[in-house]
């Protein structure tokens, strides 16, 4: 066996994906899923395909600070070293909820998760880990403002424009941690998927089916969106601290590379998620 992987989000259709690659590839597979018993199947179905059943399901909500921090706790307790950390799970929620930590949920599960995950985690890599985050073209519409955390954006709920700025904060994390982890010889990366027929695409409005029959055929499956990401984890590649599409790297304007809120987006995330947990490097 190659080592241990973790996979967030893990039974997902993109999930599925990376879980079976890196099964194939013969690493040790954790899968973080919502649901334990519903994600039995699947986990028994890449076991049977890869031949490998060093594949183990831990449940949590990433929706739950405390349910984030208690796997974390758990897998450092094992104290196997990580090779591969995957930050896959996504949501895109249809109304506005808000948390028993008082952050909006699309907040909470693609950006506040996988930062608090990933965090805990570090203590477990070494020379040669790789950490992905899975990001979205929707990042370049994202905006940072004082409600992110609790409202996701300022005014109305609108769903759209909360994951863009879930994302664009996603890979402002990315950004952060490539330059303090680069020297320990971490690899941190973002995988644009593109847009990708899961299930996260639907308005629950009377033309969903509509939109799966005209509109769902002409983009990606998951299979071709999990590609960017599974070759960020399984193959040689360029760089870290960079975003990659289509399995290569995407040029950024020095906005991105750069962005003005990378150092506040981190330390108003800290100042938060210490009202929960210790965060220390």
């Amino acid at each position: 066996m190659k080592g241990r992987a973790i996979v967030t989000g893990a039974d997902g259709g993109m999930g599925r994906c990376i879980t079976a690659a890196l099964a194939k590839a013969g690493y040790d597979v954790i899968m973080i899923c919502m649901d334990a018993a519903k994600a039995q199947s699947c986990r028994d179905e890449i076991a049977q395909e890869a031949e490998n059943e060093k594949i183990t399901i831990k449940e949590a909500d990433l929706a739950d600070m405390s349910q984030v921090e208690a796997i974390a706790k758990e897998i450092l307790e094992e104290g196997v070293p990580v090779d591969l950390l995957m930050n896959n799970a996504g949501t895109l929620s249809t109304h506005f909820q808000r948390t028993k930590d008082g952050l909006e949920q699309t907040v909470a599960v693609n950006y506040m998760a996988p930062y608090l995950l990933t965090r805990k985690l570090l203590p477990l890599m070494h020379d040669g880990s790789r950490i992905v985050a899975m990001v979205s073209c929707t990042y370049a519409i994202g905006k940072i403002t004082p409600s992110f955390f609790t409202n996701g954006k300022e005014g109305a709920f609108w769903r759209i424009p909360i994951y863009s700025n879930t994302k664009l904060a996603l890979w402002l994390f990315i950004r952060k941690l490539f330059r303090l982890v680069e020297r320990k010889g971490i690899w941190v990366n973002a995988a644009d998927p593109g847009i990708v027929s899961t299930r996260i695409i639907t308005m629950d409005m009377w033309f969903d089916p509509l939109t799966d029959v005209f509109f769902r055929p002409f983009i990606r499956t998951p299979q071709q969106g999990a590609a960017t990401a599974i070759h960020l984890l399984l193959n040689p590649i360029e760089s870290t601290g960079g975003m990659y599409a289509s399995c290569h790297q995407r040029h950024l304007s020095k906005h991105y590379l750069a962005h003005p809120q990378m150092e506040s987006l981190w330390d108003d995330t800290e100042a938060y998620l210490r009202k929960f947990c210790q965060i220390s490097f």
